[in-house]
């Protein structure tokens, strides 16, 4: 059941030994935010650890492709829901966690966007989804881009301070450092909107 994934997350990580890495990282990126369904922070991990100095220009090349990754499968549930968009939804989640996702954009709409962009939950379902609910654009473009360039420029920062030592440290911790930075965003937004 697993091999055909590793050989896929073995695939993603040869590229880092290659000189397109970069390409491979910014259409990874693209990709991911729309169909497919390995992230790029495994390239973005490998690529940054081999020359640590560019692990930033890295983190920019992925959150570039990322986001235009985001807006083409906003495209795909706009204009292809029935065509390609619900068959590449429905192949990640059921019906029930569309209604899931449906009702959080009906509630939270850039927040829903924000909170998929920085987590490990399956990005491509939100943005087909955005474009079949069509999210207005602008608030969809501005949350993808601040959530996805804040986990990739996160990990190029681990990357780029700690070296090699933090990619096991990435791996082991990455779901309770995306709960930590997400605390601390909505306690931002909420001093923001108190205070201010």
């Amino acid at each position: 059941m697993f091999g055909p994934l590793r050989r896929l997350y073995d695939w993603v990580l040869h590229w880092a030994e290659t000189p397109y890495g970069s390409p491979a990282l910014f259409l990874l990126a693209v990709a991911e935010s729309s169909f497919f369904p390995v992230p790029p922070d495994v390239l973005l991990i490998a690529l940054g650890l081999s020359i640590p100095r560019r692990s930033f220009r890295y983190a920019a090349l992925c959150t570039v492709g990322s986001v235009l990754g985001g807006a083409l499968g906003y495209y795909l549930g706009t204009a292809f829901w029935d065509l390609i968009g619900e068959g590449i939804l429905f192949h990640y989640v059921d019906r029930a966690g569309f209604e899931a996702v449906r009702e959080y954009f009906l509630q939270y709409e850039g927040w829903a966007i924000a909170v998929a962009g920085f987590t490990p939950i399956p990005y491509k379902v939100f943005t087909i989804s955005a474009g079949f609910f069509r999210v207005n654009f602008g608030v969809f473009m501005l949350a993808s881009a601040l959530s996805r360039g804040a986990r990739f420029f996160l990990i190029a920062a681990l990357i780029y301070v700690f070296g090699p030592s933090i990619r096991s440290f990435i791996d082991r911790y990455f779901n309770a450092l995306t709960v930590a930075f997400m605390v601390l965003l909505v306690g931002g937004f909420l001093l923001i909107r108190y205070v201010l």
